[in-house]
């Protein structure tokens, strides 16, 4: 119980790294700045020549940056149907950033097969991995890891997190100090991250207290999780594997796998589990 492997499925994930000699899971939170400044491959500094802000739209293919001549197909980037040609050939895994995007500074890492709206704004350290759709409006504010095949969603707030592969928030979601394995958090739904008398988040679980060491703390998102929409988690949140959370509903504290969190905080066993 409570740690990373009781959380997330790891072998293979390339953010597994980050997991190393951790007893708890959310001491993992300590070691994000670490993490990227260790293993991010900047590649925007090229787009950045003209400002911060882009005027065209530019596909990265290879290394290289393509400015024009190329013909965009859109479709849903976490499943490879994102299709860019040029000169009526498909360019494999190429990454497309719209105009308008703001890259804030240099050190931003964009994987292949990415897409990042116009209005998204992107500040460094930051490491955005394959296949994964960053939308308009989406505001990532740097110490940000996002994993293969995600979603940061329309007006979606990211700091100080990471998404492990698969995550989905695509709608007004604020994610802070939080780690997400393969989940899908309904619209609105906010990971708070610091207390309202700002002290360190002390866990109290099944009768034992442990002291996280943290200020800011938001939530840890097991695989499976699903957040109903305009859910909001307090500080210090934890959510096992495959936990259902009902629309609308304060999450506080430890909750095991396979449980359903309804509106008064009872918990259930999930059918056929």
């Amino acid at each position: 119980m409570l740690k990373p492997e009781d959380f997330f499925e790891l072998e293979g994930n390339p953010f597994s790294g980050l997991f190393e000699g951790v007893e708890y899971v959310w001491d993992a939170l300590k070691k994000i700045k670490g993490y990227i400044k260790a293993n991010i491959q900047p590649n925007v500094a090229g787009l950045r020549k003209n400002g911060s802000v882009l005027a065209k739209t530019v596909v990265l293919h290879e290394g290289k940056i393509v400015d024009s001549g190329f013909v965009l197909e859109p479709g849903d980037a976490a499943k490879g149907k994102f299709i860019v040609k040029k000169d009526g050939k498909v360019l494999s895994n190429a990454s497309v950033i719209y105009a308008g995007v703001a890259l804030m500074d240099d050190n931003i890492q964009i994987g292949k097969g990415t897409v990042v709206e116009p209005g998204a704004l992107i500040k460094g350290p930051t490491i955005i991995l394959d296949n994964t759709e960053v939308r308009q409006g989406a505001y990532i504010r740097g110490d940000v890891m996002v994993g293969n095949k995600c979603v940061v969603g329309h007006t979606t707030e990211m700091k100080a997190s990471v998404m492990l592969g698969g995550s989905k928030a695509g709608h007004f979601a604020y994610i802070g100090d939080s780690i997400l394995g393969s989940v899908n958090l309904g619209a609105g739904t906010k990971l708070a991250n610091l207390k309202i008398v700002e002290t360190e988040v002390i866990l109290e679980i099944e009768g034992k207290k442990y002291e996280t060491g943290l200020q800011k703390f938001g939530a840890i998102l097991g695989d499976g999780v699903e957040t109903g929409c305009n859910t909001v988690t307090s500080p210090g949140a934890l959510l096992e594997k495959k936990v259902l959370v009902y629309p609308n509903t304060l999450v506080r504290g430890y909750h095991p796998s396979n449980t359903v969190i309804k509106l008064r905080q009872n918990q259930e066993s999930v059918k056929g589990e």
